[in-house]
């Protein structure tokens, strides 16, 4: 791998165990970064670490769950022991519960708020110290095109991915003068493992895709080089802001 502009940087990519956040992990390291590859599910990071490392580059797995202080805590201790100082953060870990605000528990809405916004905050406060320490960082938040719009059915999904846009903006403001820049990306449609049973149904599938002007689903690959492209010096100007990678879907 000739092109690296990513040699000698360090990686913390949450969700690394599968879709979007494996095609990232994989696309940083693509260009030169060690990933710290984090998830719940050890048998897939193993998986992601597995790619890593055929593709030639380095990763280690840490199975953390980013809602719970105390693992997050431990988490940066782990990373910090194994690669020393991060200097990319991608804030990938996600979950949603589909149904109507007045159906909710509060265990059922706590439970997507904390892993959708808490952790953001979480892993943010944990990893950003370290980006301070050598005045350069990039932190990613990955939200969704529901941070953009409302839909019924996702109260608590789209609270999480307002406020997480909102938290992106937020940082972006005050880590500036540090020298991290700090972007969200919106993915639309994409198709990995979670969304199989919608493309892979004739129905539901023409059903999605009338929605979608470009009248496709996206490849996670370029979830990845979004996200490689942000951590490069071409992106340095670029922070507090969102990117909309959704088939024109919010644009209607």
């Amino acid at each position: 791998m000739s092109d690296q502009p990513l040699n000698g940087k360090v990686a913390v990519v949450t969700g690394a165990s599968r879709g979007l956040g494996r095609a990232m992990s994989l696309s940083l390291a693509e260009a030169g970064a060690s990933i710290a590859c984090v998830g719940r599910d050890e048998g897939r990071l193993l998986e992601t670490k597995a790619l890593i490392n055929d593709a030639g580059a380095e990763a280690e797995i840490f199975v953390c769950d980013v809602r719970h202080e105390s693992q997050v805590g431990d988490l940066e201790k782990r990373v910090s022991e194994r690669f020393g100082p991060v200097h990319i953060l991608i804030n990938n870990a996600g979950t949603a519960i589909r149904k109507n605000l007045i159906d909710f528990s509060l265990d059922e809405w706590n439970v997507v708020l904390d892993t959708n916004l808490t952790g953001v905050f979480l892993c943010s406060r944990a990893f950003v110290p370290h980006m301070k320490t050598h005045k350069w960082g990039r932190v990613i938040n990955m939200t969704s095109i529901m941070a953009n719009v409302g839909s019924a059915g996702r109260s608590a999904y789209c609270a999480s991915k307002h406020g997480v846009l909102a938290i992106t903006k937020t940082m972006a403001l005050e880590h500036a003068a540090d020298g991290i820049n700090v972007v969200a990306i919106s993915p639309g449609f994409y198709k990995t493992d979670l969304t199989t049973p919608l493309s892979s149904d004739p129905v539901k599938n023409s059903e999605l895709l009338s929605n979608v002007p470009l009248n496709r689903w996206g490849d996670p690959k370029q979830i990845g080089d979004i996200a490689k492209f942000l951590c490069t010096d071409a992106a340095s100007f670029i922070t507090g802001t969102d990117i909309l990678s959704d088939g024109g879907w919010v644009a209607q």
